[in-house]
């Protein structure tokens, strides 16, 4: 597999996710504003080598495979400073997740995020569809999802750290995406 890139946008820079992110990861990612409607397999209460055993044991294995790509999220203004992470994995009806510090919320970094990482699974990675479970509850990612041209597809319950809950997968297929980009 092939080096995974940074990627870079107006206002970000996403740089592939190392060892040398634990500490950051695990002094931003812990709090339930982020968590609530991330996957149930995130333990909570959230480990202290948690973000060390995420990197470590599947998110750089996965990376190594080629079956995921993580980066961490930074402000161009701020290189020094994880914001946040976002993932593409090729797995059925998941495929992108992240997550973004609460008091840089409603900026539209997600959405800038969101739309690199798109790029790159369409682009680089050559994949005719992206999917993403939402929960329904999780209104500023799924307007995220709508920004992006994004349509739901199908329903179905999740369990999420907040519990099980009402989730929605939504799509946008590789033409989609780029009669959006033109």
């Amino acid at each position: 597999m092939a080096a995974i890139p940074p990627l870079e946008t107006r206002r970000l820079l996403l740089r592939p996710l190392g060892l040398s992110d634990v500490d950051a990861v695990q002094e931003k990612f812990p709090h339930w504003e982020i968590v609530q409607f991330l996957s149930s397999v995130i333990p909570w209460p959230y480990p202290e080598d948690g973000a060390l055993t995420f990197i470590r044991d599947i998110a750089l294995p996965a990376m190594e495979k080629g079956t995921a790509w993580h980066w961490s999220t930074r402000l161009t203004e701020a290189p020094a400073r994880l914001i946040g992470v976002i993932s593409l994995m090729d797995e059925p009806n998941d495929n992108r997740g992240f997550w973004l510090v609460p008091e840089l919320r409603g900026r539209g970094l997600a959405t800038e995020a969101a739309n690199a990482v798109t790029e790159y699974w369409f682009e680089t990675l050559g994949k005719s569809a992206l999917r993403v479970p939402k929960a329904i509850a999780n209104v500023p990612s799924r307007r995220i999802s709508e920004s992006a041209g994004m349509r739901v597809i199908g329903f179905c319950d999740r369990d999420y750290v907040a519990g099980r809950l009402p989730a929605e997968i939504w799509e946008i297929t590789r033409d989609e995406w780029r009669s959006r980009s033109r």
